[in-house]
């Protein structure tokens, strides 16, 4: 059966859970959640297949190369191409393209360069062996949608070789709802997380978005939705960011929700 609730982003693997993730993921179990848990480099990817091998139905991994949380690791397919063979790693990532803190480099487009090629060997990981992406995508300010521009770019360009293998989520969705039709166009999901439990800057997005291309996040341990606030977020929460959904859209709950969990369940390929 398919669960009542879909994560698809978490950082269960984080250090803020070393102490009490089987708590947590009880919690997730009790409350019929499944969730997603993010690699952002080689030794989090090991982690999240690790936790997703010994945690029990329901809980999955993606294994891939932050742009920024390490600049000096490059995309070691051969470290990666083993971590593949686990049957709960159902994407990759989270990759991308983060100029959110780019004025901060001395070689700006060295920088460009060196993310693109690390996205890159991910985008054509991931093709070759026909699994999505989990996208990280920042602007250096989003009237600029700079970084989107660029990630747009290059998924029209590898899209006329690789089709429908190319493929994914743009996760915690934070630009305006033109450059998602562009991703939508382009067979592409967006994830919320819940930040929008607390800002009204993405309501036209979060209703005006096709429901079968929306997805729901916790992106925990940050990012505490309300009623929440202040306390760290965790996986069950995600209830919260499936109730605003609805909420901003005026929708019924229940179709909203079984929608999201669906959606969850074909992109990432799931046999309920």
């Amino acid at each position: 059966m398919a669960p009542r609730f879909f994560d698809i982003h978490t950082h269960l693997n984080d250090k803020t859970f070393h102490n009490d993730r089987e708590a947590v993921l009880s919690r997730m179990h009790a409350r019929d959640v499944w969730g997603i848990v993010v690699g952002t480099d080689y030794k989090s990817s090991q982690d999240a297949v690790m936790i997703a091998s010994f945690s029990g139905e329901g809980i999955f991994a993606t294994i891939g190369v932050h742009p920024i949380d390490t600049h000096t690791e490059n995309f070691r397919e051969h470290f990666f191409e083993e971590l593949i063979q686990k049957k709960n790693v159902i994407a990759i990532g989270e990759c991308g393209l983060d100029y959110s803190h780019i004025s901060n480099v001395p070689d700006i487009e060295k920088e460009k360069a060196r993310q693109k090629k690390l996205f890159e060997d991910q985008i054509d990981f991931a093709i070759t062996h026909d699994l999505p992406l989990m996208i990280h995508c920042r602007d250096s300010d989003k009237s600029l949608q700079d970084a989107h521009h660029d990630t747009l770019a290059l998924f029209q360009e590898k899209k006329k070789t690789a089709g429908e293998r190319l493929r994914g989520n743009v996760h915690f969705f934070s630009q305006t709802i033109d450059i998602a039709r562009e991703y939508f166009a382009l067979g592409f999901t967006i994830s919320f997380t819940g930040v929008i439990t607390f800002s009204r800057e993405y309501d036209e997005v979060v209703r005006e978005s096709p429901r079968d291309f929306l997805m729901v996040e916790t992106d925990c341990p940050y990012v505490t939705p309300v009623p929440h606030r202040g306390t760290r977020n965790e996986p069950i929460y995600v209830e919260e960011v499936v109730k605003k959904i609805a909420e901003i859209r005026g929708e019924d709950y229940e179709l909203v929700r079984e929608s999201l969990v669906k959606n969850a369940l074909r992109v990432f390929n799931i046999n309920e």
